[in-house]
């Protein structure tokens, strides 16, 4: 992937981001705090754990192989949007994280 690929990515995380806080404002009066963003990312993030579990035949749920796929994007998803919610640039984070975790590893 590109840097401009992810940097689209990003761009698209970020407005499917602002129509859900249009929705938060139609239905509830208020946007969600960050704190509310990192507590869906984390239910998504167990929901990972489960369909892997499932998929491995290890916890039995119907229909696990295509929610698996979609909560792994959602999740990157979710990450972009803390990462820009917290005005940390996620892609010089996971470079920083590559580079430091390689030299470590070597």
């Amino acid at each position: 992937m590109s840097i401009d690929s992810f940097d689209e990515i990003i761009r698209r995380s970020m407005e499917i981001r602002k129509k859900y806080h249009e929705l938060e404002m139609l239905h509830h009066g208020s946007e969600w705090t960050v704190e509310e963003d990192a507590l869906a990312y984390l239910t998504d993030a167990g929901l990972v754990g489960r369909n892997i579990m499932s998929q491995q035949k290890r916890w039995s749920k119907a229909g696990s192989e295509t929610e698996l796929e979609h909560k792994l994007g959602e999740n990157i998803w979710w990450l972009i949007v803390l990462a820009e919610r917290s005005s940390i640039n996620i892609k010089e984070a996971v470079d920083k994280f590559l580079t430091k975790t390689d030299l470590a590893l070597t």
